[in-house]
């Protein structure tokens, strides 16, 4: 393993890989590198390398991958936008080239191939139309298909034999090979060349051949090879749209901005932003980059980021981020983060991540693929062997070798796995569901219990005035609380309007409250001193909002309590029927906080949780987390702030709020965009739902293997119906995987 220190990372695009034998192959030998750690994805064609670049480069790694047979190249250099803070590698345009140039290439060879099968098989179905030498047509057309046509299987196969290595390609080959010089033989050297020899390919799927009776299998030839083409380009195909989502995504930059300087606007890329930069959005216009609002208002559609339709307002001083659509008023906006530093771009690095690593169970799929391909050729040897030993034709025996050879396709296996991650990570960037990586798929089959943060995940996270005694206590108290920085102080200020008398002599006393003057009278605005008596109606109201978990501030003027404030911050109208949803999937829910055991039980109460464990320290959360797990649970925690790190770090599944601590983010497994926690119950869905799929995609591969292949071996099937099989085993893997796309979100 490199060492993390010392340690630089490469993504590098990898072109011509047919099956997960070469991405196991490609990786194998990258790996071999000093200070080299590399995985290979075949299903999105890249390799994520860390190397150490004092003992390696790129341009090594990239002659390593070609020497491998196959061609390479880098992402950044392929498609870097300009500007030293503003690079963003587009990972996926020169990958789309690659693959558009290599599905047009199949097409026409899928068009020729058939073209010129079709001849063929009508021609050995229907002995009427077998004229005098028909069969050395059929060897002629057939040679086009052989050569022209499986040009792709032979070439690889080659390249790869010479490494010493076994593919998909190999097999294809093999077979083909073997039944195209049958046939060419049968035609030079028994009566099946004769000019009036006439013949009748069965159309039935097993593979025995009548004793005694020349045969030409150049059906078998050209329908195989076209069969394979098109399932090798409906496979290119679907790998493109498997990562439609994040290629999605990362087109969602705006190409444009209008940026103010000197007071005059100027039509610049939006790549060339610099932070600082104060830049124009007119409705209709999409945000260039993240940045905050200087002047204007309007109404912001955050649908590409949350996932959310409803549009949000915003005004001066309002964070925005770049990509979101400006839907009403003009906007001044201030830079902020530029390039690889914006929301979208971490969000497509996030899930770009995901979709390279390995699930476990994709590992030991790797492992199996490695040594399939030679054990196939062992058995379709074994097979001719045993047939030709029970006394079958020579026909027969190599029939059913074939078979075994063009049944036996590991590429469905290989795709099982990573097609579905792409799928399934795009879709939950697109609902604005962040998942870190294939592992975490794993985690959610298992959780059984919830840890829920409070504020910020099951409120809102910002105070506010839920009550009052009477207006002019609330224009006092905004007066004194209007130099403070506290969430309090800034809900008071935030319900009066902005409308704010002036004070004088403000005075902060820590524990108790903050005064000053005002109008001339001495306001205090705080908890009452112990041991002061509040009148009964301020009791009442005092012990209602403690009850009800608020935080009751008193007002005092002149010495005397005039009014209390219930200050709140609201439960998040998307929590209850969050926690519904949550529950729904069989998950406990279990809140913990830090707040007193009053304010917990009431936000409990509110959204229906049961298990509460309030006033744990910020350093403590973790061990209640581990505590659970001691108890036998499986955990997943839900939390947004610097002290939720260490706890989403220590449960076994850690779903971090994006409006949270980067430091919490970074400790989590899932993202939500969208910062309500029903895209937690959502996210456990999306993600439970694509293991699901990896787990029907692989018992698919293998069980279309261990039945099959025997079947092949004991001469039941005829090598055409092989190479449709084969060639449709890929595609349903694919499709299966594409269904993801439909998944859609519980609403709010």
């Amino acid at each position: 393993m490199a060492d993390t220190a010392t340690t630089a990372h490469v993504d590098l695009g990898v072109t011509g890989m047919t099956c997960t034998s070469c991405s196991s192959r490609v990786q194998r030998k990258l790996n071999k590198l000093d200070g080299v750690e590399a995985a290979v994805n075949f299903a999105t064609e890249s390799a994520a390398v860390d190397y150490d670049p004092h003992a390696v480069d790129v341009p090594r790694l990239i002659e390593v991958v070609r020497n491998a047979g196959y061609d390479a190249f880098d992402f950044q250099d392929q498609a870097t936008q300009p500007g030293a803070e503003t690079e963003t590698p587009d990972a996926w345009g020169a990958l789309d080239t690659a693959r558009a140039e290599e599905s047009r290439d199949l097409l026409r060879r899928v068009g020729w191939s058939a073209a010129l099968s079709v001849p063929v098989m009508i021609l050995s179905m229907v002995p009427a139309l077998q004229f005098t030498h028909w069969q050395w047509a059929c060897a002629l057309l057939t040679t086009l298909v052989y050569v022209f046509g499986g040009a792709p299987f032979h070439r690889a196969t080659w390249t790869n034999l010479k490494h010493g290595s076994f593919t998909m390609d190999t097999l294809v080959t093999l077979g083909t090979t073997a039944a195209y010089f049958w046939s060419l033989g049968a035609l030079f050297f028994t009566p099946a060349g004769d000019p009036g020899a006439h013949m009748v390919m069965s159309l039935s799927a097993l593979g025995h051949t009548a004793h005694g009776t020349p045969h030409i299998y150049f059906e078998a030839v050209g329908m195989v090879i076209t069969f394979i083409l098109v399932g090798r380009w409906c496979e290119n195909r679907a790998k493109g749209q498997s990562s439609a989502a994040l290629r999605e995504l990362v087109s969602m930059r705006p190409q444009q901005a209008s940026v103010l300087r000197n007071g005059t606007e100027e039509r610049i890329p939006a790549s060339e932003l610099r932070r600082g930069d104060v830049f124009v959005v007119r409705p209709g216009e999409k945000i260039a980059t993240d940045g905050v609002v200087t002047a204007g208002h309007s109404a912001v559609d955050e649908s590409l980021i949350s996932g959310e339709a409803v549009p949000v307002e915003v005004s001066e001083g309002a964070a925005v981020t770049g990509a979101t659509m400006n839907t009403t008023g003009r906007l001044e906006v201030r830079a902020t983060r530029v390039g690889a530093e914006t929301t979208l771009a971490q969000m497509a690095q996030l899930v770009a991540d995901a979709q390279s690593k390995q699930a476990p169970v994709q590992r030991l799929v790797d492992r199996v693929a490695q040594i399939f391909v030679p054990a196939v050729v062992a058995i379709a040897a074994v097979t001719l062997f045993a047939h030709l030993i029970a006394g079958h034709s020579v026909g027969t025996a190599f029939i059913a070798a074939v078979a075994v050879l063009i049944i036996a396709c590991p590429c469905a296996m290989g795709l099982a796995t990573p097609t579905a991650i792409l799928v399934g990570t795009g879709r939950g960037a697109q609902l604005g569901l962040l998942i870190s990586g294939a592992d975490v798929l794993e985690s959610t089959r298992t959780v059984d219990t919830v840890v829920l943060d409070k504020t910020g995940t099951i409120t809102e996270g910002a105070m506010s005035v839920h009550a009052v005694t009477s207006a002019e206590c609330l224009r006092l108290a905004a007066a004194v609380e209007a130099g403070s920085e506290h969430p309090i102080a800034r809900a008071i200020i935030d319900a009066t309007g902005g409308a704010v008398t002036p004070a004088t002599d403000v005075t902060a006393e820590p524990g108790v409250g903050i005064s000053g003057q005002v109008d001339g009278q001495v306001v205090r605005v705080g908890r009452p001193p112990a041991g002061e008596a509040l009148p009964a109606e301020l009791r009442a109201a005092y012990d209602a909002a403690e009850a009800a978990g608020g935080t009751a501030v008193v007002v005092a003027v002149d010495g005397a309590a005039r009014g209390v404030i219930d200050v709140r911050d609201r439960v998040k109208a998307s929590s209850l029927k969050a926690v519904e949803s949550l529950r729904g999937l069989g998950l406990e829910p279990h809140l913990l906080t830090g707040d007193n055991e009053r304010a917990a039980r009431a936000v409990a109460d509110a959204v229906g949780i049961d298990r509460v464990t309030a006033g744990v320290r910020p350093g403590d959360k973790a061990a209640v987390i581990e505590k659970l797990q001691a108890a036998g649970r499986t955990v997943a925690m839900v939390g947004d702030g610097v002290n939720d790190a260490p706890a989403l770090a220590q449960a076994d599944l850690g779903v971090a709020m994006s409006s949270g601590a980067d430091v919490a983010i970074a400790a989590a497994d899932i993202t939500l965009m969208g910062n309500d926690l029903h895209q937690a119950a959502d996210a456990v869905r999306l993600s439970r739902r694509t293991l699901k799929i990896i787990r029907g995609n692989l018992w698919w591969a293998f069980a279309y293997n261990a039945l099959l292949i025997p079947v092949a071996a004991c001469g039941l099937l005829n090598p055409l119906f092989a190479g449709l099989a084969m060639a449709l085993s890929s595609v349903f893997v694919v499709t299966n995987s594409l269904r993801l796309r439909s998944f859609q979100p519980n609403a709010s």
